[in-house]
């Protein structure tokens, strides 16, 4: 029996039974953004009764306003603590405040005294605004929990997905489970958080169809479709479409960017990365964040409708711009990420481009977490019953698990060949010729094998023996699988880099992602050898006294090994096309994907200007190394970002990592921050050396220019 309750989102009240464990005369505390006149009946039919029956007593407070107002983001936890203690008996206000404000500074003080002020404010204001809602109250509600999952859902997702999701999966019974183990995909889609208070919204009139708000949400609520005009005449009356931009489409091709409002977070990355401002009004861009509580209903229809478009074919994208690779369908979508996470934009670029064909080795690690099955995964099929085959192994041994996939694949292939090559005279010759000598290097070549592959099938039935029954088991093996090995940096660079040593030299076909946030995110921040020097970590109180390790200049040591350094909040197309050439490439490929987070101690909706701002300070440059370049006698190396333009120092005062070290041992971080700027500075040097190199010349590389000005600068 719970004398208080306290419900800091909205949601939870369609989702949770929240009073059942209130007891008589308890007080419940809502954190909402609606009128007091529209509270009530924003409770559902049994709250209000035991609201009535229990006699308990109401509390509102609108916290998200509050913390909006003081720049606090979506963080209303010293709000919702101050309004605990001024509405409830348990000690006197006055004392419990100034405890509260002694715990702000005392937790908050290493991020200096802006954000212990921006707290200290917010509480002030919380007691000043939580207010008692207070009427004759009658039942007079319709409202019912909404079930956790559509009923339109397949019944496995209702019965044993939805029941987990509900809090009510230690009920289910064992005969319900799969007996292999084996989980649907695409059950995120089913969830329907209903996270954001505010989603964005597309002023087609300033719209010029860049694809940018589509490739950085983290969630993959904002979509983009390509469609014939006709299409759309039975569309919501507010459904927003217009005839595509640019070269590349036929006339009368039409194009909507559509957003999800019951899977859209509100992380306002969209907004920030949008590059289109009205000139007459420079705070309005082409995309902009609105109430959801006015237009939901009406988004949620147009997005309905949206989702039964088709999608453009594949074959016809300009995959190579951002405005045709966000024209390719998602298969990544709707993950349980931090909002505004620095990874899932890269998972979900790679989903669209490959996710047909792709199998995944996923080191365990944030991506292993918001990337599992359980209660639902984000990787999905497209309507051919397509996607990604993921898995997840354990965490020190995941490269030489994604390399056992390409070794098993590759066997599969083999043994399909040869029977294929056996069985030559009871089939179609043209057809296995073609099958065997097929061109699979793009969307076209790779639907033509899959169409050959399909007719294959169709003879091998037909026969009905047992060689034919064994290349039809094997069969698939002939069209192009693409293999990724994805995981985080303490991954990457410490606990599974003797493996990740091990594939590169290899020399087999397998992509490697390494998502680098510089700490053990998952685990919750700890120091790896990917954290730069300076920077405060779990295990690092002090600052991290050594550099970070430089894995893109180890991986190009071998030479034969397609190496990428990308940051998409920087250079999106940059990332764009390292993803295609890596994938692309008859070899290990390595692509390093700065990804922002939570532990560097900044707001996430201010991912792409930390991003850029690591690029610009040398922190983080962009690269790509492709052997195949060499082969006609270039420069492997390619550097696509400029030498450092900012201090080191710009960049490393706009984190809390760093300027906790400032304020806790000043002169240590002054020394750390000449160190690593002298660092930045040579390292940037080393590649750019590598990149003057002539390699026109016969006999080798040959050095063309000398250092640059500047290289040494402390």
């Amino acid at each position: 029996d719970a004398d208080f309750i306290a419900c800091h989102h909205p949601v939870f009240l369609e989702r949770y039974e929240l009073l059942d464990m209130a007891a008589e005369g308890a007080t419940f505390l809502l954190n909402t953004e609606l009128e007091r006149d529209a509270i009530w009946a924003s409770f559902t039919v049994a709250s209000q009764r035991q609201i009535i029956d229990k006699n308990i007593k109401l509390y509102c407070i609108n916290a998200a306003a509050i913390a909006e107002r003081h720049g606090m983001g979506k963080r209303i936890n010293t709000i919702m603590q101050a309004c605990f203690f001024a509405i409830t008996d348990l000690m006197p206000t006055e004392p419990a405040i100034d405890a509260i404000k002694q715990a702000v500074a005392s937790t908050y003080g290493r991020k200096g005294r802006a954000i212990v002020q921006q707290n200290n404010e917010a509480i002030d204001d919380a007691l000043a605004e939580v207010y008692p809602l207070n009427g004759n109250w009658r039942v007079d509600s319709t409202r019912k929990l909404r079930p956790p999952v559509p009923d339109t859902a397949p019944e496995f997702v209702q019965r044993v997905t939805g029941e987990i999701i509900a809090g009510r999966g230690d009920l289910i019974p064992v005969s319900l489970l799969p007996e292999d183990g084996a989980y649907p995909v695409g059950t995120a889609a089913y969830e329907k958080r209903n996270l954001g208070q505010e989603i964005p919204r597309v002023d087609y009139d300033l719209c010029t169809h860049c694809g940018k708000c589509a490739f950085v949400c983290p969630h993959s609520v904002i979509r983009s479709k390509a469609f014939p005009a006709e299409l759309a005449v039975e569309a919501p009356p507010t459904f927003q479409h217009q005839q595509i931009k640019g070269r590349d489409y036929p006339e009368g091709l039409h194009i909507s960017y559509q957003v999800s409002p019951e899977d859209c977070t509100g992380c306002k990355l969209c907004v920030d990365i949008c590059p289109i401002r009205d000139k007459s009004n420079v705070s309005h861009k082409a995309i902009n964040m609105v109430p959801k509580a006015p237009s939901g209903p009406e988004e949620k229809d147009n997005w309905t409708f949206f989702e039964q478009l088709p999608d453009y074919d594949r074959r016809l994208a300009k995959i190579d711009t951002m405005k045709g690779a966000m024209l390719l369908e998602p298969l990544f979508e709707f993950s349980g990420a931090c909002l505004g996470c620095g990874e899932t934009p890269y998972i979900r670029l790679a989903s669209q481009l490959f996710g047909d064909r792709m199998v995944v080795a996923n080191a365990t690690g944030c991506s292993s977490i918001y990337g599992g099955n359980l209660p639902t995964t984000p990787w999905a099929a497209n309507r051919e019953g397509r996607g990604p085959a993921w898995n997840n192994s354990l965490f020190e041994d995941n490269a030489e698990f994604g390399l056992g996939m390409r070794l098993a694949l590759d066997q599969q292939r083999i043994l399909a060949r040869d029977l294929l090559a056996r069985l030559n005279g009871e089939l179609d010759a043209t057809l296995v010729e073609d099958i065997l000598n097929a061109d699979e290097s793009d969307e076209a070549g790779i639907h033509e094998q899959r169409q050959r592959v399909a007719a294959l099938k169709e003879q091998l039935a037909a026969l009905n023996t047992e060689p034919a029954r064994l290349l039809l088991s094997v069969a698939d093996s002939l069209c192009k699988r693409s293999v990724w090995i994805i995981g985080g940096d303490g991954w990457a660079y410490d606990i599974g880099y003797g493996g990740l040593d091990h594939v590169l030299a290899s020399g087999e076909n397998v992509n490697i992602l390494v998502l680098d946030t510089e700490v053990y995110s998952n685990t919750g921040g700890q120091t790896s050898k990917a954290t730069p020097r300076g920077a405060v970590a779990k295990f690092s109180a002090a600052g991290k006294p050594t550099a970070k390790k430089d894995l893109a200049r180890i991986a190009m040591s071998y030479e034969n090994v397609y190496v990428a350094h990308v940051a998409y909040g920087a250079k999106d197309v940059q990332t764009l096309h390292a993803f295609i050439e890596a994938e692309s490439y008859d070899g290990p490929s390595l692509i390093i994907a700065y990804a922002p987070c939570i532990a560097h101690g900044i707001d996430l909706e201010d991912n792409h200007r930390q991003q850029q701002l690591a690029v610009d300070s040398g922190h983080w440059p962009l690269l790509r190394f492709d052997p195949r370049r060499a082969e006609k006698n270039h420069n492997p190396l390619h550097l696509d970002s400029k030498p450092p333009s900012i201090p080191y120092r710009e960049f490393a005062r706009s984190e809390a990592r760093f300027n906790m070290l400032w304020r806790s041992h000043p002169e240590q971080a002054e020394r750390l921050l000449s160190e690593a700027q002298h660092e930045v500075s040579e390292r940037f040097h080393r590649y750019q050396q590598l990149a003057d190199l002539d390699w026109s010349e016969t006999e080798g590389p040959v050095m063309k220019k000398t250092k640059p000005e500047g290289a040494n600068d402390a």
